[in-house]
């Protein structure tokens, strides 16, 4: 750093190594918690950057059903609706071609890395935090601790400005050193940019260790009375930031995912990840300002990144006092001519294969609805042709008639289709219903033998035997809730004659006293779905419970 700032920062850096050393030899200000698997990059003036990989199901470049994942969450906000993406890897993983990985800063980005990098004077030119213009005089803890605070109260451009630097002195040509830890395709090294929207949701769910135990979907990561050794918020952070790593890793290793600073990501905020008007910034995971009650995975909101200024009737660069960045590493999608080479010769299998089941490969609707609407669109060409050289109206009214017996039999099959999932969201909700008795039945049983063996200690076995079937059986119900919750979506992308088709076929069979209630909740559900376009199950369930916890027959 080429200013007056500069032995002042000397120092303090030598203050936090030895205060390190004393707490933790291997702990540094930019890696106070360090863990195996970490990736560190050098910055100047000795300063590091500290990335961790989070692996990505799948083999290839474009990817499998095993990366088809969900977004979003039911009880979020309008902005946070259940959507099906597909997250892929930046880097492939060596010695495994089933596995690929994407890369995060285990940490969010400080001030004392952005001064590394931009130097102190323009950190002051730029800066609208009245704290920062204190640096210069601090000195001891107070300087160490202002250094490891995330960067906030700065543009995202400023931000933007800050990586272009950082790539920039990472590939110093007369420095190869440097960039020796970057992850690489094909010999290629990546460089450093900020995350997509779905790489940071990926992550910040606990990423394949999630998927593997089946709790990405849900709303937090860790268990909600946990969340103050997690995350910092309205609760126990009061509108101020924290230094970085004082609060626990996520199950990937990445620290205050949730609360702390909120996160920038990459590209325009739209109402939902994939469409809808593009406008300002996206930020993700809430921060001190967020009541803990609000923190979850789903988290996002719009930066207006630009601000309108009534009193002064002026638009003004937004800075805002709890917004700063995580940075990722990532590549370019062709890097190389043998690279496009293996991304086209799985292209085929892909399209044939896993792109029908990805988002981008169904219509709003379905894939075989795709289809008639791809018919649909023929019409009017061919009676345009026929206008324009009656000679051709013949042959080109065998080719209409052939599309329509297209039609009939696409009609067909999404009838099939329609009926065939509301049977299994049938199945999946009389399964739901018994095992939600059962459990009734034993907490009952439960109690009474919770009472016996306060009497006596050879109960405690029959109490033992009880825990674990309940137990047993509450991981067999949330399976079958979430087929149900899977059915109830897909049959929602059917358009509503097929789905009242569907019902109608169903009706005409005849039913327990069980299978009729389970029909009418699916019918309610069903409608919540096609209305707002997400998936209330914990409501869901609740409805199954005032139903059927002590339903007999």
């Amino acid at each position: 750093m080429n200013n007056n700032f500069y032995p002042i920062y000397v120092a303090a850096f030598s203050l936090m190594l030895a205060f390190n050393v004393l707490a933790q030899p291997a702990a540094t200000p930019f890696n106070p918690k360090p863990a195996e698997g970490d990736l560190i990059l050098p910055m100047p003036d000795d300063a590091e950057m500290v990335f961790r990989r989070i692996e990505v199901p799948g083999e290839g470049f474009w990817g499998s059903q095993e990366r088809i994942i969900q977004l979003g969450d039911a009880t979020g906000g309008m902005f946070e609706g259940l959507q099906r993406s597909q997250i892929n890897a930046s880097f492939p993983a060596q010695g495994d071609k089933e596995l690929g990985f994407i890369v995060l800063a285990k940490y969010e980005l400080t001030v004392g890395q952005f001064i590394s990098v931009m130097g102190m004077d323009h950190l002051l030119s730029v800066s609208a935090d009245p704290e920062i213009h204190k640096l210069p005089s601090l000195e001891g803890r107070s300087l160490r601790e202002a250094l490891m605070t995330p960067l906030v109260f700065v543009s995202p451009y400023e931000i933007e400005q800050f990586i272009r630097s950082y790539n920039a002195w990472l590939f110093d040509p007369d420095h190869p050193e440097r960039r020796a830890n970057i992850p690489q395709i094909d010999n290629i090294p990546g460089y450093v940019r900020l995350p997509t929207e779905e790489e940071w949701e990926y992550s910040a769910r606990g990423g394949l260790n999630a998927l593997q135990s089946g709790t990405f979907e849900d709303r937090l990561p860790f268990e909600q009375r946990v969340i103050n050794e997690h995350a910092w918020h309205l609760g126990n952070a009061r509108h101020q930031l924290r230094t970085i790593g004082l609060r626990q890793a996520n199950s990937v290793g990445l620290h205050d995912m949730l609360g702390n600073a909120q996160e920038i990501t990459s590209g325009r905020f739209r109402p939902e990840i994939w469409q809808g008007q593009p406008g300002g910034m996206t930020v993700r995971g809430g921060s001190v300002s967020t009541p803990a009650a609000d923190l979850r995975s789903s988290l996002r909101a719009e930066l207006d990144v630009y601000a309108w200024n009534q009193d002064q009737e002026r638009m003004e660069e937004r800075r805002s006092f709890n917004t700063g960045a995580r940075l990722s590493l990532g590549s370019n999608v062709v890097v190389s001519t043998s690279q496009r080479a293996r991304i086209e010769q799985e292209y085929e299998a892909y399209r044939q294969e896993a792109r029908r089941s990805s988002p981008v490969g169904r219509s709003l609707d379905n894939l075989v609805a795709q289809a008639t609407v791809s018919l649909d669109t023929v019409d009017p060409i061919l009676d345009r042709l026929i206008l324009q050289d009656p000679n051709l109206a013949e042959p080109l009214a065998a080719v209409q008639a052939h599309m329509q017996t297209a039609r009939e039999r696409l009609d067909f099959a999404q009838r099939a289709s329609a009926r065939s999932l509301l049977q299994d969201a049938a199945r999946n909700g009389v399964n739901l219903s018994v095992y939600l008795s059962r459990l009734s039945q034993l907490q009952a049983s439960r109690e009474n033998a919770l009472e016996l063996a306060e009497i006596s200690t050879r109960y405690q076995q029959q109490l033992s035997l009880i825990d674990q079937r309940i137990d047993e059986l509450q991981s067999s119900l949330n399976e079958q809730l979430l087929g149900y919750r899977s059915k109830i979506a897909e049959l929602g992308d059917y358009d509503t004659h097929y789905v009242t088709y569907a019902f109608d076929v169903l009706a005409d069979i005849e039913r327990t006293d069980r299978e009729s209630v389970v029909m009418e909740l699916i019918k309610g559900h069903l409608e919540e779905y096609v209305d707002n376009r997400r998936a209330d199950i914990e409501e869901w369930l609740k409805t199954f419970e005032l139903r059927f916890a002590l339903f007999e027959g």
